[in-house]
Protein backbone atom coordinates (compact mmCIF):
# COMPACT_ATOMS: atom_id res chain seq x y z
CA UNK A 1 0.00 0.00 0.00
CA UNK A 2 1.29 3.50 -0.68
CA UNK A 3 1.32 6.46 1.36
CA UNK A 4 -2.17 8.56 1.66
CA UNK A 5 -2.21 12.03 1.74
CA UNK A 6 -4.42 13.60 4.00
CA UNK A 7 -6.19 17.01 4.86
CA UNK A 8 -8.31 18.29 7.19
CA UNK A 9 -11.91 16.81 6.04
CA UNK A 10 -10.61 13.05 6.07
CA UNK A 11 -8.19 13.17 9.38
CA UNK A 12 -10.71 12.42 11.78
CA UNK A 13 -12.65 9.83 9.50
CA UNK A 14 -9.27 7.70 8.13
CA UNK A 15 -7.44 7.89 11.85
CA UNK A 16 -10.49 7.11 13.50
CA UNK A 17 -11.98 3.91 11.16
CA UNK A 18 -8.39 2.17 11.39
CA UNK A 19 -6.74 0.41 13.79
CA UNK A 20 -3.39 2.01 13.55
CA UNK A 21 -2.35 4.92 11.24
CA UNK A 22 1.09 6.84 10.86
CA UNK A 23 0.87 10.46 10.13
CA UNK A 24 3.84 11.66 8.46
CA UNK A 25 4.00 15.67 8.88
CA UNK A 26 6.22 17.26 6.05
CA UNK A 27 7.12 19.82 2.94
CA UNK A 28 8.31 20.30 0.10
CA UNK A 29 11.30 22.84 1.18
CA UNK A 30 12.31 20.22 4.28
CA UNK A 31 15.55 18.34 3.35
CA UNK A 32 14.96 15.79 5.84
CA UNK A 33 11.20 15.41 4.86
CA UNK A 34 12.13 14.22 1.45
CA UNK A 35 15.05 12.41 2.65
CA UNK A 36 12.14 10.11 5.19
CA UNK A 37 9.83 10.11 2.26
CA UNK A 38 11.22 6.94 0.58
CA UNK A 39 12.15 5.40 4.03
CA UNK A 40 8.62 5.89 4.89
CA UNK A 41 6.92 4.24 1.51
CA UNK A 42 9.59 1.38 2.13
CA UNK A 43 7.35 0.99 5.58
CA UNK A 44 4.12 1.46 3.89
CA UNK A 45 4.81 -1.05 1.59
CA UNK A 46 5.99 -3.85 4.42
CA UNK A 47 3.28 -3.04 6.37
CA UNK A 48 0.14 -2.53 4.34
CA UNK A 49 -2.08 -3.34 7.41
CA UNK A 50 -0.86 0.04 8.93
CA UNK A 51 -1.59 3.19 7.01
CA UNK A 52 0.98 5.47 6.27
CA UNK A 53 -0.83 9.14 5.47
CA UNK A 54 0.93 12.22 5.07
CA UNK A 55 -0.05 15.95 5.74
CA UNK A 56 1.73 18.39 2.86
CA UNK A 57 2.05 21.18 5.97
CA UNK A 58 1.93 23.96 2.79
CA UNK A 59 -1.32 22.63 1.78
CA UNK A 60 -2.73 22.16 5.13
CA UNK A 61 -1.79 24.82 7.51
CA UNK A 62 -5.32 24.51 9.74
CA UNK A 63 -4.35 20.48 9.90
CA UNK A 64 -0.82 21.55 10.92
CA UNK A 65 -1.45 24.19 13.33
CA UNK A 66 -4.47 22.02 15.12
CA UNK A 67 -2.06 19.38 15.49
CA UNK A 68 0.64 21.45 17.31
CA UNK A 69 3.22 20.79 14.44
CA UNK A 70 6.68 22.78 15.02
CA UNK A 71 9.44 20.58 13.73
CA UNK A 72 9.74 18.90 10.18
CA UNK A 73 9.00 16.01 9.63
CA UNK A 74 7.22 14.97 12.45
CA UNK A 75 5.63 11.54 12.95
CA UNK A 76 2.38 10.83 14.35
CA UNK A 77 1.00 7.49 15.46
CA UNK A 78 -2.35 6.68 16.83
CA UNK A 79 -4.01 3.72 17.59
CA UNK A 80 -7.52 2.73 17.95
CA UNK A 81 -7.87 6.58 17.49
CA UNK A 82 -6.15 7.76 20.34
CA UNK A 83 -2.65 9.62 19.73
CA UNK A 84 -0.03 7.04 20.97
CA UNK A 85 3.00 9.02 19.70
CA UNK A 86 3.99 12.16 18.36
CA UNK A 87 7.95 12.87 17.83
CA UNK A 88 9.48 14.95 15.15
CA UNK A 89 13.08 14.32 13.51
CA UNK A 90 14.45 12.24 11.15
CA UNK A 91 14.05 8.60 11.70
CA UNK A 92 16.24 5.32 9.88
CA UNK A 93 14.52 2.59 8.34
CA UNK A 94 15.51 0.82 11.58
CA UNK A 95 14.41 3.67 13.84
CA UNK A 96 10.53 3.66 11.92
CA UNK A 97 10.61 -0.05 12.75
CA UNK A 98 11.29 0.12 15.77
CA UNK A 99 8.05 3.02 16.30
CA UNK A 100 6.15 0.71 13.99
CA UNK A 101 6.55 -2.71 16.61
CA UNK A 102 6.11 -0.06 19.54
CA UNK A 103 2.91 1.13 18.35
CA UNK A 104 2.13 -2.96 17.12
CA UNK A 105 2.32 -4.04 20.83
CA UNK A 106 1.17 -1.12 23.13
CA UNK A 107 -1.26 -2.53 25.88
CA UNK A 108 -4.16 -0.71 24.46
CA UNK A 109 -5.50 -0.70 28.23
CA UNK A 110 -2.81 0.69 30.15
CA UNK A 111 -3.04 3.41 27.24
CA UNK A 112 -6.53 3.71 27.96
CA UNK A 113 -6.45 3.79 31.71
CA UNK A 114 -3.05 6.39 31.82
CA UNK A 115 -5.44 9.08 29.49
CA UNK A 116 -8.51 8.53 31.52
CA UNK A 117 -6.50 9.71 34.29
CA UNK A 118 -4.73 12.52 32.59
CA UNK A 119 -7.95 13.28 30.49
CA UNK A 120 -11.01 14.42 32.82
CA UNK A 121 -13.28 13.72 29.39
CA UNK A 122 -12.52 10.47 29.84
CA UNK A 123 -12.61 10.17 33.57
CA UNK A 124 -14.56 7.58 35.19
CA UNK A 125 -18.07 9.05 35.73
CA UNK A 126 -17.97 7.99 39.88
CA UNK A 127 -14.73 9.06 40.67
CA UNK A 128 -13.62 7.91 43.94
CA UNK A 129 -15.10 10.08 47.00
CA UNK A 130 -12.40 12.78 48.47
CA UNK A 131 -11.85 11.95 52.31
CA UNK A 132 -13.74 15.35 54.18
CA UNK A 133 -10.18 16.01 56.25
CA UNK A 134 -7.02 14.06 56.59
CA UNK A 135 -6.11 11.59 58.87
CA UNK A 136 -5.08 8.06 59.80
CA UNK A 137 -6.13 5.37 57.57
CA UNK A 138 -8.74 3.28 58.58
CA UNK A 139 -7.15 0.06 59.20
CA UNK A 140 -5.45 -2.08 62.27
CA UNK A 141 -4.09 -0.02 64.97
CA UNK A 142 -1.00 -1.86 64.88
CA UNK A 143 -0.48 -1.27 60.72
CA UNK A 144 2.96 0.81 60.05
CA UNK A 145 6.41 1.54 60.56
CA UNK A 146 7.30 -0.71 64.21
CA UNK A 147 6.87 1.42 67.38
CA UNK A 148 4.63 3.72 65.53
CA UNK A 149 0.97 3.34 66.47
CA UNK A 150 -2.46 5.11 66.18
CA UNK A 151 -5.06 6.17 69.08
Amino acid sequence: MSTQPLTRQTFDTVVSTHAIVLVDFWASWCGWCTRFAPIYAESAALHREIVHATVDTEAEPALTAAAQIASLPTLLAFREGLLVYSDPGFRTAAQLEDVVQQVRWLDMDEVRRELGVRNPAQAPAHPAPVPARAGLAAGPGDYGWPGLRSR
